[in-house]
C-alpha cells in the first residue's frame, strides 16, 4: 500500500517544472525473515532539458527514510520516546499516526538513475521532423474525412 503526498501528481510535468514528491510506503513483514521488510515501488523518469554534450542526465535518489509505527499497540524501545513524525496510518487514511525514526540496513554508495536525454544540437532537426510528421498526419486524417465522412 503506498501514499502520495501531494494526492495527485503531474507525471507528465519535466523535471525542472515538477515539484517534489513525497512517496509513503507501508510494507508488511516478510515471512522468511524476521524484522526484514521487502517493498518494491516503480519509478518514472521524467524528461530534462536537451544537454550540450551528454546523452544522459544523472539524477541522485534519496536515500529512504524508515519509520517505524506504534500503531498496534507494539511495544518497542521506540514507542517510548516523543514521536517524531505525524503521517496518516496504514488504511486510514483520514486518521494520522505517530511515527518513530529506526535504524536501517542502508545501501553504502549513492543510488544514481541515468536518465537518456537529447542533444541541444538537433533541436532544430527534431523541430522541422515533428512539423512535418504533424502536417503530414493531419492531412491525412482530413482527407479520410473527406472521402468517407458522411455529412448532413
Amino acid at each position: 500500500q503506498a501514499v502520495l503526498v501531494p494526492n495527485a501528481a503531474d507525471v507528465e510535468a519535466p523535471e525542472y517544472s515538477a515539484t517534489e514528491l513525497l512517496v509513503l510506503l507501508y510494507m508488511e513483514p516478510d515471512p522468511r525473515c524476521s524484522r526484514c521488510f521487502r517493498a518494491s515501488l516503480p519509478m518514472h523518469g521524467r524528461y530534462h532539458r536537451p544537454a550540450e554534450d551528454s546523452e544522459e542526465a544523472s539524477v541522485v535518489l534519496k536515500s529512504p527514510e524508515v519509520l517505524l509505527c506504534c500503531c498496534d499497540n507494539l511495544l518497542s524501545t521506540e514507542c517510548w520516546t516523543p514521536a517524531e513524525v505525524e503521517a496518516p496510518c496504514s488504511g486510514k487514511p483520514n486518521s494520522p499516526c505517530q511515527w518513530y525514526s529506526t535504524m536501517h540496513k542502508s545501501v553504502p554508495e549513492e543510488l544514481i538513475l541515468q536518465v537518456p536525454v537529447g542533444l541541444r544540437q538537433h533541436s532544430s532537426v527534431v523541430c522541422v521532423l515533428t512539423l512535418l510528421a504533424t502536417g503530414l498526419c493531419s492531412s491525412l486524417i482530413l482527407a479520410a474525412v473527406c472521402k468517407h465522412g458522411h455529412f448532413s
